[in-house]
């Protein structure tokens, strides 16, 4: 074989690993932007119930004082973990702003038990019903989001791509998760 031969040889065999080497970074970043997009994309469904969430409760807060004035601590709770959800700026700090007010709306459903008059308002009883229905939506929506943060963490964690995610920054997401206290179920005393 000639020499000019075996330096086409070694031509083809560097182009052909160049586009494979190019054509595998290229292929995880485009997979990685897009489950990156799909991750927000998934949040900011979480968001939209969240403020839907979020816009029913003063509302909610004011049909519940007008018959429980003296659960006065446990309104304050509500409109004070409402307040730091709206100051949250970042996805950690939005879900444990949000875990927080869940929790505290599970307290003020707890202080209706104790209010019959109140859960037969009719005003009460449609804006609980709307915040059970975006209870739900939010549920679905965190599972969805949970489920695309899961799939873009185990793609970068894998071998090679996660060399690639660390090259070009890909950062593991964070889960939406519920707080300890959600587990268990709340007191109900009369």
């Amino acid at each position: 074989m000639s020499s000019g031969k075996k330096v086409i040889i070694v031509l083809a065999v560097i182009a052909f690993l160049a586009i494979s080497l190019y054509s595998m970074v290229a292929g995880n970043y485009n997979r990685f932007v897009k489950m990156d997009v799909g991750i927000k994309a998934a949040w900011s469904q979480v968001e939209n119930q969240l403020q839907r969430r979020y816009d029913l409760i003063p509302n909610l807060v004011e049909t519940v004082k007008g018959y429980a004035k003296q659960e006065k601590d446990v309104l304050v709770e509500v409109t004070n973990a409402r307040s730091k959800v709206g100051g949250a700026g970042t996805v950690p700090d939005k879900i444990a702003a949000n875990n927080e007010l869940s929790s505290a709306l599970s307290r003020l459903m707890v202080v209706v038990e104790r209010y019959p008059d109140l859960k037969s308002n009719q005003n009460f009883m449609k804006l609980q019903d709307e915040l059970a229905g975006t209870e739900n939506r939010i549920a679905v929506e965190r599972m969805r989001y949970n489920d695309a943060v899961k799939i873009y963490n185990q793609e970068i964690r894998t071998f090679p791509a996660n060399i690639i995610a660390g090259i070009f920054g890909f950062k593991e997401a964070a889960f939406f998760e519920a707080p300890k206290e959600a587990k268990a179920a709340p007191q109900v005393k009369f």
